[in-house]
């Protein structure tokens, strides 16, 4: 019965479809706008837009009308005891006796009050006060340095966004290329390691023949080892750098990806030679224009000191009722309620601080110079950015063609090696280095490639190219 259960569980497991994760493809174009959108620090950056709109309308707020309802109850445990003079009164002894009854003031050792004095306790033991209260604004000036300064945010955090996205494509184009890298290198050396061993097994076969020396077999044996080693050194590599490249993208590091892009294909997409005439726009490059908001924020913090010294003036409008009772009848219809209500303005006059604000203020100057300071520092460093970038650019391009033209040698120099050593003509040292040279000329040749892409999108990035 088990086995039978067993065996109907296997086949309806075999019938149910199995739902497959969705592999993402991606060209290298969909991989930096995919980017744009889902990136962990481009979702904090349009956040931040976001806080610093409310923060714009939070400061536009401060002077628009507000309302503000205020509602008191109080009870009085013990009600306060007031004294008034006795000789107010026409009747003192028999107004003092009707006091001293109604309030119980002398019974059991309550004290007298002091000669000539009446007790009184005024009002009733429970009140309810409920008042609505209009406050505007009239004139504060470090309230419109505040609209201005407030505008001034909101552009630095849309500055931040653009700067976070041009980080962004950077950080993709090389975390895809590490990628294809990686596969292309893992697809060299197979390549390499399938030739090798077709060489090893030929020569191990001359060897039992006795028609060659054991060292010659041992060193192809070394070099495969290496090989191998190589491999799998790789094959780790190219996980991680696809988790790289998920981590860029702002998706789960093991995310499917598929890249339809090819390195040899993206060389040729990247190689402009054009680029390297492009005219740099200082005034327009995002760091300068942050530098520049910098000093504009430094100088609306200068005028904020300065208007700290200006009067303010703002006015009110108050409206309430309130209620008495010794029980608690504020819901009661018969409840008489007395109404109140009051307007007001509130002139304030900054007169002395003990050079307080002017300390204040002689500090926000300072910033103000330090900023314009690292605004002509900016300008210099982008000047210079620029010109190493297309430098490095130019060099990319050059060394992935001299790294074309050494492989091709390379290549030629290993093959006459091996016909050389299978016909006996040069040792197995010989073929040995000839191997290692072209593996090398094979990795320089894969690192240029993914230089030239790399270094067009530092360029780009320094041209504060805009993202397509």
């Amino acid at each position: 019965m088990r086995k039978y259960i067993f065996s109907v569980f296997v086949f309806f497991s075999m019938g149910i479809p199995q739902a497959q994760e969705k592999v993402l493809q991606l060209s290298m174009q969909d991989a930096i706008d995919y980017a744009i959108k889902n990136n962990y620090d481009n979702k904090v950056a349009a956040k931040n837009i976001e806080a610093a709109k409310e923060r714009k309308w939070e400061t536009t707020t401060i002077g628009l009308p507000q309302i503000n309802g205020k509602v008191d109850y109080q009870y009085w445990l013990k009600q306060q005891i007031s004294l008034l003079p006795a000789a107010a009164f026409d009747n003192r002894a028999s107004v003092i006796q009707t006091v001293e009854d109604f309030f119980g003031l002398t019974p059991n050792g309550s004290p007298t009050p002091p000669d000539g004095f009446i007790p009184l306790a005024f009002g009733t033991k429970q009140s309810v006060n409920a008042s609505v209260t209009l406050n505007q604004l009239i004139f504060d000036g470090s309230y419109l340095v505040g609209l201005q300064s407030a505008k001034t945010y909101l552009k630095i955090s849309e500055q931040a966004k653009e700067k976070t996205e041009l980080a962004t494509r950077q950080a993709v184009v090389n975390a895809y290329g590490n990628v294809l890298v990686a596969e292309k290198s893992l697809e060299i050396l197979e390549k390499n390691k399938e030739v090798l061993s077709k060489n090893l097994s030929e020569t191990q076969k001359i060897f039992e023949n006795g028609l060659t020396e054991e060292e010659n077999v041992e060193q192809l044996q070394i070099t495969l080892g290496n090989l191998e080693n190589n491999i799998n050194n790789t094959k780790r590599l190219k996980d991680i750098a696809y988790q790289m490249l998920n981590l860029a993208l702002g998706t789960d590091i093991n995310k499917k990806l598929e890249l339809s892009d090819t390195l040899e294909g993206l060389v040729l997409q990247n190689t402009d030679l054009q680029l390297l005439s492009e005219a740099f726009d200082l005034e327009n490059h995002i760091d300068y224009r942050i530098a520049s908001n910098n000093k504009r924020a430094q100088e609306l913090l200068v005028k904020l000191e300065k208007s700290k010294a200006l009067p303010s003036l703002s006015a009110f409008i108050n409206y309430g009722a309130n209620a008495n009772s010794d029980s608690f009848t504020f819901f009661d219809s018969e409840q008489q309620w007395f109404d109140y209500s009051l307007l007001g303005v509130s002139l304030n006059v900054p007169i002395f601080s003990s050079f307080g604000r002017k300390a204040k203020t002689a500090q926000a100057k300072i910033e103000l110079e330090n900023s314009e300071i690292r605004l002509r520092e900016t300008t210099q460093k982008l000047n210079l950015q620029t010109q190493r970038a297309k430098s490095e650019y130019q060099l990319s391009i050059e060394n992935y063609e001299t790294a074309t033209k050494n492989l091709k040698l390379a290549e030629r120099i290993e093959k006459k090696q091996r016909v050389k050593f299978f016909e006996g003509l040069s040792s197995s040292f010989d073929l040995s280095q000839a191997q290692n040279q072209l593996y090398t000329q094979q990795n320089g040749y894969v690192q240029s490639m993914l230089n030239v892409i790399a270094k067009k999108a530092q360029l780009e990035t320094a041209l504060n190219i805009p993202i397509k």
